[in-house]
């Protein structure tokens, strides 16, 4: 049974002292949360100063980046071994804002995809096509160009250790979704290319979650979706209240 995860990227936003009363106001609303996974992300500068806080509410902590070598001169840049010493279980990689704004390649996504699960931090790998791409019929053949290059020389053992968040491109910020059919008809996809590369044991112990405006009035569409096992909100996941009410509809 894949246990659900619902993973809450707050991108660039919040300061140290927003995190905190975040955290505070979190614990007090979940108090006994049982069979969820809960996760966020923040922004590297508030990593450390949340471990303990979100820990003491059950939720881990996941980092939105990182840099594919162990250490060097590479300034600016984060390593696996520096999330996981901030208390990091998680990473965000390849999502389509960095793809897009930042012009990360799916080479730099598959290096990046190596060097965690080398170190043992589990990779959430973000894929997903666009609007202009979808209308062409090319939706599939998107997400398994990018799974196929990310995934490259990956051996994976266990399916626990590789999160896949399909995010369709044109319902990222924008308030637009992608129905519970057009997801699971994805989710459903990914699946079977991961059956194909890896076998079914480990396809079938892989999380595939759904991101794209997701929030409180449409989390229980996508989570009645066989092949949907949770969710990698952005915007609903700033607001603890509302956070706290997907934890429970899920």
């Amino acid at each position: 049974m894949r246990i659900p995860l619902i993973a809450g990227n707050w991108k660039m936003n919040k300061t140290i002292g927003e995190a905190r009363a975040f955290a505070r106001e979190l614990h007090s609303l979940l108090p006994d949360h049982t069979a969820v996974q809960m996760l966020v992300c923040p922004p590297f500068t508030m990593l450390y100063e949340l471990h303990g806080l979100l820990a003491e509410a059950g939720i881990q902590l996941g980092a939105q980046d990182l840099f594919w070598e162990d250490n060097g001169p590479y300034t600016g840049e984060i390593s696996a071994a520096m999330l996981i010493d901030t208390g990091c279980s998680h990473v965000i990689i390849g999502h389509s804002e960095r793809r897009q704004v930042i012009g990360e390649t799916d080479a730099a996504v598959n290096k990046k995809l190596t060097a965690a699960c080398r170190v043992g931090i589990i990779p959430i790998l973000c894929i997903g096509e666009t609007l202009e791409e979808r209308k062409a019929g090319q939706a599939e053949k998107i997400v398994s160009k990018q799974m196929d290059l990310a995934l490259q020389g990956l051996a994976l053992e266990q399916g626990e250790k590789l999160v896949i968040a399909y995010e369709p491109i044109w319902a990222i910020g924008t308030g637009i979704n992608a129905s519970g059919q057009d997801a699971q008809q994805m989710s459903r996809f990914i699946r079977q290319l991961l059956v194909n590369k890896y076998g079914p044991a480990i396809a079938g112990s892989v999380r595939v979650l759904y991101g794209g405006s997701v929030k409180e009035d449409n989390i229980e569409e996508f989570m009645q979706q066989e092949d949907i096992d949770g969710a990698l909100i952005g915007g609903a996941s700033l607001n603890a209240a509302s956070y706290a009410n997907i934890v429970r509809l899920v």
